[in-house]
């Protein structure tokens, strides 16, 4: 094996542990504020420390990890001011992103939301809010595509996966009419109606910022377990004296990290 191939090999594993530690952030199972314990998370996916580490790096880079010195990293708090500026920048993009998209509509474009929307009707009904939120994303993603506009695309992709880690705090409450402006979305994409399609978009997201207003205010007046600190005593080195808080759902890669 090549130290080319073993390059890549190690990055394949990171970017695994990185996906998967960034689906637990979109979906709360690690909570903001949580402390991230290298150690600890390594034990629970099955890797070793290095592509964790590396992990934290990228996640911090993306917005999504605090990293403080001599203190460690934490899964990042998401302000109210930080989420008004989302939905100010969701408007913007998303709005275009809809006016553009049914401009250009085609029934394959047209055929790709409606699957969408579909499955996103049967996981509400069951109450599958991972999934919803999944959806949620991947429709808007949607939209995006059928704009086609490379340019816009690059905006959209990053934008969403923190729509979608605000969209999973409201899910239980946002999920039925989240769907059913979908539907009215979609449907004016599929007519072609460009001004139409613009206002429905813009009138979703205005309704997703009022949601997520909505559960921050509840937030604030419930007590909680604050999140700053791990919930197992930590020894000197930084490791969790008890077991992790999550479940497993499996290791991502081999114990050991390709040698470098």
């Amino acid at each position: 094996m090549t130290d080319q191939t073993l390059g890549a090999a190690h990055r394949t594993l990171r970017d695994e542990v990185t996906a998967e530690l960034r689906r637990r952030i979109l979906s709360g199972e690690l909570a903001q504020g949580e402390r991230l314990v290298e150690d600890r998370l390594a034990a629970l996916l099955g890797v070793s420390r290095n592509p964790v580490r590396e992990s934290i790096r990228v996640l911090a880079a993306e917005g999504f990890v605090q990293v403080v010195p001599r203190i460690g990293a934490t899964v990042a708090r998401l302000s109210v001011e930080e989420g008004e500026e989302l939905f100010d920048v969701r408007m913007a993009i998303e709005g275009l992103a809809a006016r553009l998209a049914a401009r250009k509509r085609t029934p394959g474009s047209a055929d790709r939301l409606r699957r969408v929307l579909e499955s996103a009707k049967e996981a509400v009904e069951q109450g599958r809010l991972d999934d919803v939120a999944d959806l949620n994303t991947a429709f808007h993603l949607a939209v995006g595509e059928a704009a086609g506009n490379s340019y816009l695309n690059l905006m959209m992709t990053p934008m969403l996966q923190r729509a979608q880690w605000v969209f999973s705090q409201t899910a239980a409450a946002r999920g039925p009419h989240s769907w059913s402006e979908h539907l009215s979305l979609y449907e004016a994409i599929a007519a072609g109606d460009e001004d139409e399609a613009q206002a429905r978009a813009v009138a979703h997201v205005a309704a997703a910022r009022r949601s997520f207003l909505s559960a921050v205010d509840r937030a604030h007046d419930q007590p909680h377990e604050p999140h700053d600190q791990p919930h197992e005593p930590l020894d000197p080195a930084g490791e969790a004296s008890g077991p992790a808080r999550h479940p497993a759902r499996g290791p991502v890669g081999p114990a050991h990290d390709p040698a470098p």
